[in-house]
């Protein structure tokens, strides 16, 4: 089936929600308003509807090959890549200086979630672009920057983040790699990295792995790792390609999913060492590394809702054409379609409902991601970071696991026929399970939220939100429409019951920290559940200002009362069950004996 870029959907959450027009008062983004985001949005739908998406079977049913050290990827992709390139979409939210256009993460983030509905595999390769030139932006040095950032801005070079190795997968603290100094100031790298995401392929005429490795010398654990730039081919002095690194390609994955994307096993050092150059300070690869994750974490959340919106439309296409059973309440005489039927209606209402709140948090992060880092005025900067932060573990978290239901749901809509490949229901399916894996498992991100985000400052992040949550309640109670008192009652609700998970995470992490991280997934879930639930009540309110006017399209805006109205009865309401899982749930879960299981 083909994609349809859902732009009115995401330029209403722009403008409603992310409050576009704040984010172009910011000095910088004056020129990216919702004008501007209608012209970028809709060229990009072009692009990935006409280009990119055409491409996603066939990336399933061909995947990337290896031979002899060499990545071929699918038929189609490199000349798609090209017109990617062509187009200055890599350096979309990038640095003008650096060579980028330099518009908001609003704007970009709705473009990222259009590339990763069109084609998943295909978006993976500039998405681990964006992280390197993130953490090149924070911690490389002039040289670096001025031998990699343009040409990765460009596109013209991509980008890897190499952590993983055979015996360190989340434990980083278990990295081998090592770097030896060298005379020149460079470094020689040996070592072997696994899961490295387009560390080989045709695409690019280079590529600029980010590595993490140990220096001789360092301390033990994690406060002993640095990163890297070690390219496939080595720069020369006039920016000209030279001779090929010491790094190679031995082997490709065979994957449940994403198949197109090339996974690699690399190996640094075979013949005398990879040259590698030290960024920012020896000890700090970490520190560097989390950079390029965050951006990626955040990135891998919105692969969540582009799989689920994927999903939807294909499920939504799919009911109003198979005709099977006639209708439970007589309206048609014979079989009809099965839009029809109400547990048809029930699933696809929980398909869109699950995809536009989710996107609504994302867009709203990453407004706040633009006040953190170009507001004029500190405090604002200070509070849209603390906001964006505590938003990151939710949006990759419960957006990625979102997605596992709502693809499923996708395969459930269309019976049997979802379970045949032919049909494309199944790859959504099984493209969407790595976004709950890679960049930080769900339970590293609930981790994530349960130490670093709400023991860490006694809960006051989470608090702050909440009392932003009751004002949006305050205005819903004040609404005349029966969907926006309901959404008030579920939202106090759900906001009561974080609250109180709150309480016990922070009383808890210290005293029985075996318990609070039992159940660090649920409350993941209910923060996700209710942060998107809140934006959903944000949206309804949205429309029905406008319905009252009399603006805007009014089939479209009674669909998003509609939809919010579903997601407060249907949706926000497990935040109860959450609480009772997160306060009442980890005795069970401890209590089994290690041998029992």
């Amino acid at each position: 089936m083909s994609y349809k870029a859902p732009v009115k959907d995401m330029l209403f959450a722009m403008e409603h929600l992310a409050r576009i027009d704040q984010v172009a008062q910011i000095p910088g983004f004056e020129e990216a308003g919702l004008e501007t985001a209608q012209a970028v949005l809709e060229e990009c739908a072009r692009f990935n509807e006409e280009v990119v998406a055409p491409l996603n079977v066939v990336g399933d049913l061909q995947p990337s090959t290896w031979k002899d050290g060499q990545v071929s990827t699918t038929a189609g992709f490199k000349e798609a890549f090209a017109q990617y390139v062509q187009g200055g979409w890599q350096g979309l939210q990038h640095p003008v200086d650096a060579g980028g256009q330099g518009l908001p993460k609003t704007i970009g983030a709705a473009c990222v979630e259009m590339l990763n509905s069109a084609n998943m595999s295909f978006a993976l390769c500039p998405l681990l672009t964006d992280g390197a030139i993130e953490a090149l932006l924070t911690a490389g040095s002039d040289a670096l920057k001025t031998t990699y950032l343009d040409k990765l801005v460009s596109g013209q070079w991509t980008g890897t983040m190499n952590l993983t190795e055979p015996q360190a997968g989340s434990d980083l603290a278990l990295v081998r790699t090592r770097a030896e100094r060298q005379g020149d100031g460079s470094y020689k790298v040996f070592g072997t990295k696994i899961f490295i995401t387009y560390g080989e392929h045709d695409m690019a005429e280079n590529i600029v792995h980010l590595v993490l490795a140990r220096v001789a010398g360092a301390p033990e654990g994690v406060k002993g790792i640095s990163l890297f730039v070690v390219p496939k081919f080595l720069v020369n002095a006039d920016g000209a390609l030279g001779a090929r690194n010491d790094v190679h390609c031995v082997s490709i994955e065979h994957k449940l999913g994403i198949k197109a994307s090339p996974t690699c096993v690399l190996q640094y050092g075979d013949h005398g060492g990879a040259t590698g150059f030290l960024v920012g300070e020896e000890n700090r690869g970490l520190e560097y590394m989390f950079i390029m994750m965050n951006a990626a974490r955040y990135a891998v959340g919105l692969q969540g809702v582009a799989i689920a919106e994927r999903a939807y439309q294909q499920a939504a296409a799919f009911a109003k054409e198979r005709v099977q059973s006639r209708p439970v309440d007589g309206s048609v005489a014979g079989s009809a379609t099965i839009i029809h039927h109400p547990d048809v209606r029930r699933m696809l209402m929980t398909m869109r409902a699950y995809t536009e709140g989710c996107r609504a948090m994302a867009l709203t992060a990453a407004a706040a991601f633009d006040a953190a880092h170009a507001h004029p005025d500190a405090q604002v900067r200070q509070d849209n970071q603390a906001f964006y932060e505590f938003m990151v573990p939710l949006i990759k978290g419960y957006s990625t696991e979102m997605s596992q239901e709502v693809t499923s749901l996708g395969v459930q809509v269309h019976g049997g026929m979802g379970f045949i490949e032919e049909t494309g229901a199944a790859q959504h399916y099984r493209d969407a399970k790595i976004l709950t894996i890679y960049e930080g498992t769900t339970a590293i991100q609930a981790n994530d939220l349960v130490g670093r985000k709400t023991a860490r400052d006694g809960g006051q992040a989470a608090r702050g939100i909440a009392s932003q949550i009751e004002q949006t309640e305050q205005a819903l109670k004040a609404g005349s429409s029966a969907a926006a008192q309901a959404f008030a009652r579920a939202l106090a609700q759900a906001r009561q019951d974080f609250l109180a998970v709150v309480d016990y995470v922070v009383a808890g992490s210290k005293t029985a920290p075996n318990d609070v991280f039992a159940a660090s997934v649920p409350y993941l879930m209910l923060a996700g559940n209710l942060v998107a639930g809140w934006q959903m009540g944000r949206a309804l309110l949205a429309a029905e200002q406008q319905l009252s006017q009399g603006a805007g399209d009014q089939a479209f805006l009674e669909a998003k009362v509609t939809t919010a109205h579903f997601y407060a009865t249907h949706i926000l309401v497990k935040t109860s069950a959450l609480r009772e899982e997160v306060l009442h749930g980890a005795a069970p879960v401890m209590a089994l004996p290690q041998d029992r299981f």
